[in-house]
C-alpha cells in the first residue's frame, strides 16, 4: 500500500543523475591513471625522503596525494623534468579533477535541492494542467500528440508507479510523480481538482477504470479520457465517470477492415487522427455570427457534426440550425 509520506515530490529532469555520476567517475579515474603513468615513467626524478626507495605503491600513493592535494613533502620531484611534469601536466590534471568533484557536488547537492524546491513550487501552483496517468506506449504517444498540437511541456504531469517509466518521462522534460494513479493521495498530489483534463492509460482496464473513478470522486467537473482495451469494459468506464472512452483495439480493427475495399481509406483515417497529418478534426463552440444559420453553410461546408447536449446532429439540406451553446466538429487543414 502506498502511503502519503512515501510519495515522491514532482520531478523534472532531462538526464539520469547516476548516469552522469558514472561518466564523471570514469573521467576522474582516467585522469588518475594518466597521472600515474606520467609519474611512473619519470620516477627517477622523484625522491622518497623516508627510505630513499620508490616502489610502485609509493608512486600510486604519490599520484593520489598529488592529484587530490598539493602533497605532504615525503615524496618530492628533484629533477627539472620531474618539476616540469608536475607543474604543466599534473597540476592541470589536479585542477580538472577538482572541477569534476565540485561539479558533481553542485549537481547532487545544490542543483538537486533547487530542483526539488522548484518542483514543489510547481506542484503548489498547478492549474489547468494535463495529467497523464500511465506512461506506457499509449501514454507516450499521447504526450507526443499533445506537444505536436502546441501544448506546453510545463503543463503536463505524468503519474506512473514504474521507476524506469518515470525516468523515461523525466527525459521527456515533463513533471512526474511516482505512485499508483488509483490512489487518492497520488491524484491529490498533482491537484487533480485543478487540472484541465486527465488522460488515463494504465495498461489494464481494471486499473484504468479505478483511476477514472478516483478522479471523478475528487474532481466532479474534470474532463476524463481513458483507453479501454476490452469492449466489455467501455460501459463500465463511462459509468465510472469517463467523458471519452477510446478503444485502441477497435480502432485498429476499423483500420484493418477499411483496407478490404479501399486502398486509401486507412491512410486517410490515420492522417486524420494525428496532429501532424495534412487534415485534422477540430471541436469548437459555435460563434455568435453562426447562431441561426444552417450547419451545412458554416465552416465552408466542412462542418461534420453538431453536438447539442446529448444529441448528435449532422448537416443536411434543411438543418440543423445552430443555437447558442452548440458544439461544432469540423474538418480543417493542419
Amino acid at each position: 500500500m502506498t502511503r502519503r509520506r512515501d510519495l515522491q515530490p514532482l520531478q523534472r529532469r532531462t538526464f539520469r543523475p547516476w548516469h552522469g555520476l558514472a561518466i564523471r567517475g570514469a573521467i576522474a579515474s582516467l585522469l588518475f591513471v594518466i597521472a600515474f603513468m606520467l609519474l611512473w615513467f619519470d620516477r627517477a626524478g622523484l625522491r622518497d625522503n623516508v627510505d630513499n626507495h620508490l616502489s610502485i605503491i609509493d608512486v600510486i600513493y604519490f599520484t593520489m596525494i598529488t592529484v587530490s592535494t598539493v602533497g605532504y613533502g615525503d615524496i618530492i620531484p628533484v629533477t627539472e623534468r620531474a618539476r616540469f611534469i608536475d607543474a604543466f601536466l599534473i597540476t592541470p590534471i589536479r585542477i580538472f579533477v577538482w572541477l569534476i568533484f565540485l561539479g558533481t557536488a553542485a549537481e547532487f547537492l545544490f542543483k538537486r535541492s533547487w530542483e526539488k524546491w522548484r518542483m514543489r513550487r510547481i506542484q503548489q501552483t498547478l492549474h489547468d494542467h494535463i495529467v497523464l496517468a500511465g506512461f506506457g506506449r499509449s501514454g507516450q504517444k499521447a504526450l507526443e500528440e499533445l506537444l505536436a498540437d502546441g501544448t506546453e511541456i510545463g503543463s503536463v504531469v505524468v503519474i506512473d508507479d514504474d521507476p524506469e517509466t518515470i525516468e523515461l518521462a523525466k527525459e521527456s522534460g515533463v513533471a512526474t510523480i511516482r505512485g499508483d494513479a488509483t490512489r487518492d493521495e497520488v491524484q491529490k498530489a498533482v491537484h487533480i481538482e485543478r487540472a484541465q483534463s486527465l488522460i488515463v492509460s494504465c495498461g489494464r482496464d481494471d486499473t484504468s477504470v479505478l483511476a477514472v473513478l478516483t478522479a471523478r470522486h475528487l474532481a466532479p467537473n474534470l474532463r476524463i479520457a481513458v483507453a479501454i482495451r476490452n469492449s466489455d469494459n467501455e460501459d463500465l468506464a463511462r459509468q465510472a465517470g469517463a467523458n471519452i472512452v477510446v478503444n485502441p483495439v477497435s480502432f485498429t480493427g476499423l483500420l484493418l477492415a477499411s483496407t478490404r475495399h479501399s486502398e486509401h481509406l486507412a491512410e486517410y483515417l490515420t492522417d486524420l487522427a494525428t496532429s501532424e497529418g495534412r487534415v485534422r478534426l477540430r471541436e469548437r463552440e459555435a460563434t455568435k455570427d453562426e447562431i441561426g444559420r444552417l450547419l451545412r453553410d458554416v465552416c465552408d461546408g466542412r462542418a461534420l457534426r453538431l453536438y447539442r447536449g446529448q444529441k448528435i446532429l449532422c448537416p443536411d439540406a434543411t438543418g440543423p440550425r445552430i443555437e447558442k451553446g452548440d458544439t461544432i466538429v469540423e474538418l480543417v487543414r493542419s
